[in-house]
């Protein structure tokens, strides 16, 4: 249940005609940690169980990423959306994120909201120290590839996308929802429970790069993030800073490499001197 119809009012050069729209669902989804309840994520409902296991990888919750917890439907609305989820964590498999403290709401825009310090903000580890290279001229293929996959955005034009692929060009999958970190984080879940994590080298967005984006391609350990649209200047920061290659106005057979270019190859012939 990714879009509803909705009836709207359409306006246009002073004349109004009624029509009917396909929009977008979000709705919220409570998830529970050993029968306590720890946060709310505003989503587009559908790979729940890939959303959760990739928000708690990228959060620091569980601190073994070859551990799938048992994820239990507790609640669901009239219309079948699933709202409450439990996930039963062992002690020895919660990770440091478990114990920061976090307000009960993440919205579907901010990856971050319901932080209570920035010192929730830290992660650790090296960066990532990947010698392979990505041939340019693919880039703009796994956006097509993307493409094919967002059949919720060609009937609403209110979602984000997110896939994930091999070195190669190879797509491992791609996912759709409202929020653009959701996307990433129900990429992350389904490379994890799927056992393909370790295969994964670039991840494609369909939006713009914020830093908390970085952050979940780092924690994935994806040498490789691609955007349509714009980074933000910590997005960029943080790239540079834990060895992950950001390219973004992936539009066409365009794009702008912001950090870690050494990982890129270009046909000499093509490429101009600046």
């Amino acid at each position: 249940m990714a879009t509803r119809k909705y009836e709207g009012s359409k306006f246009e050069m002073e004349v109004s005609q009624k029509i009917v729209d396909w929009l977008t669902v979000e709705e919220a989804l409570q998830i529970d940690i050993n029968d306590i309840p720890f946060t709310v994520s505003m989503r587009t409902p559908g790979e729940d169980e890939n959303l959760v296991r990739g928000l708690l990888h990228s959060e620091g919750i569980i601190n073994d990423v070859n551990f799938i917890p048992d994820i239990v439907l507790k609640k669901e609305n009239d219309e079948g959306v699933v709202t409450i989820v439990n996930v039963t964590i062992p002690k020895d498999k919660l990770g440091d994120g478990y114990s920061n403290s976090r307000s009960l709401l993440s919205v579907s825009s901010c990856g971050i909201c319901g932080k209570t310090e920035l010192g929730d903000l830290a992660f650790a580890g090296s960066p990532i120290d990947d010698s392979q290279k990505i041939d340019l001229e693919l880039i703009h293929q796994l956006f097509e590839k993307m493409n094919t996959f967002q059949s919720d955005f060609k009937l609403s034009g209110g979602t984000h996308a997110a896939a994930a692929f091999t070195i190669d060009g190879s797509l491992l999958c791609s996912m759709e929802d409202i929020g653009r970190h959701n996307a990433v984080d129900k990429v992350v879940g389904k490379l994890i429970t799927s056992k393909k994590l370790h295969e994964a080298k670039i991840i494609t967005v369909s939006g713009r790069i914020s830093y908390e984006i970085v952050i979940k391609c780092f924690k994935a350990r994806i040498p490789f993030l691609a955007a349509v649209s714009a980074p933000s200047s910590l997005a960029v920061d943080y790239a540079k800073e834990l060895g992950i290659t950001l390219f973004a106005f992936c539009r066409g057979e365009r794009a702008t490499c912001y950090s870690n270019a050494h990982r890129t190859k270009l046909n000499k012939q093509n490429s101009k001197a600046s």
